[in-house]
């Protein structure tokens, strides 16, 4: 059985991190691997619908994901998980719970995912309407020490799906 792992993408709200997994998921397809998409919004939607957004409903949250996508990843599936996971501890414990970890930091700044904003999450959040959202009335901790960064204000999405592709063979997952 090939071996699985857990890429795990984390940055704001409308940094890249759904779009990234689709590109990443069609490239590792193809390439005849088994692969998931944890996305954010639907994993919470089925995973965690009673939640709110406090920090214990988060960890909660990401909790479950971990232990989701560890289970994939045990059984040589690609999970590919697209959760903004704000604080570093939270995706601290996913790493110690899955063990086959690639975290990969989706970088962008506020002021450009409020740009492109395309759920209108951010005016709301601005406006007051969105409690704790993250980027704006919630802290972000960026990652330390992810195995991979990728910048969507300066590189394409094709080309930072390519840059994980490349960290995921150097690391013997593909």
């Amino acid at each position: 059985m090939e071996r699985g792992c857990v890429v795990w993408l984390t940055g704001l709200p409308g940094s890249g991190k759904t779009t990234i997994a689709r590109i990443l998921e069609k490239r590792l397809s193809d390439a005849g691997r088994m692969v998931e998409v944890l996305d954010g919004d639907e994993v919470r939607e089925n995973l965690s619908p009673k939640l709110g957004f406090s920090k214990k409903d988060r960890q909660i949250h990401a909790n479950r994901v971990a232990y989701v996508s560890k289970l994939l990843s045990r059984n040589g599936v690609i999970a590919i998980v697209g959760l903004i996971s704000p604080f570093r501890d939270f995706r601290r414990r996913a790493r110690e719970m899955v063990g086959n970890f690639v975290e990969v930091y989706v970088k962008c700044t506020v002021d450009e995912c409020i740009e492109r904003d395309v759920k209108g999450h951010y005016k709301k959040a601005l406006s007051g309407e969105i409690q704790n959202f993250t980027g704006v009335s919630d802290p972000y901790e960026e990652p330390e020490n992810p195995e991979v960064v990728v910048d969507t204000e300066n590189e394409t999405p094709e080309e930072s799906a390519k840059r994980v592709l490349e960290k995921l063979q150097e690391m013997r997952y593909v």
